[in-house]
């Protein structure tokens, strides 16, 4: 379990996370639909994630999630790396009514997104449809992970943003998979 604060003029966050989890959340942002979005993810990955933000929710939301993806990305890191023993690589798709969200995932040391939801914008409640790609960016950047999330096709923001978020908990739980016929790091460079 890793637990981390992060404390700035715009935020001060608590996490704890556990990727050997069952699921459970616990999150409070301040945001109602950010916290079902991160609460599907621990959902999905099966990691046990609690949370607490207080941000400057009275300026807009964008320091409090890109925050919140920073410190969630910092705890992965610690936890996932150097890793050994695991599929490393992984895809899949998430449905959800008509939106269908591929995730493609690679627990590779080298961060990278390619986030492509389409046109995007305007709000989930109150929430930003713009700010999805912000958190997924300060999550990869500081876990050093590669992803791709790509839109298959969809319409409603709701369904197409919560879709991205369990496509990508589902990739992270398989990256994530034990398997006992990979000895040691699952690289060609021997170390990850």
């Amino acid at each position: 379990m890793t637990q981390l604060t992060r404390s700035t003029k715009e935020t001060a966050i608590e996490l704890s996370l556990e990727i050997k989890g069952s699921g459970k959340a616990d999150i409070h942002t301040g945001i109602g639909f950010f916290d079902h979005m991160l609460e599907a993810l621990a959902k999905h990955s099966l990691c046990d994630i609690t949370l607490k933000c207080e941000g400057d929710l009275h300026v807009d939301f964008h320091h409090t999630v890109e925050d919140i993806g920073i410190v969630i990305g910092q705890a992965l890191e610690k936890e996932i790396f150097p890793i050994e023993g695991v599929e490393r690589f992984s895809n899949t798709n998430v449905i959800l009514d008509e939106a269908s969200v591929g995730v493609d995932m690679d627990l590779s040391g080298r961060p990278f997104l390619l986030f492509d939801l389409g046109e995007i914008d305007g709000k989930v409640g109150e929430f930003d449809a713009e700010l999805a790609e912000e958190f997924f960016r300060a999550v990869v950047t500081n876990a050093r992970i590669s992803a791709h999330i790509v839109l298959n096709r969809g319409k409603n923001r709701h369904h197409i943003l919560e879709a991205a978020f369990k496509a990508f908990a589902v990739a992270l739980r398989r990256a994530l998979t034990p398997n006992a016929r990979i000895s040691g790091a699952p690289s060609t460079k021997g170390v990850l």
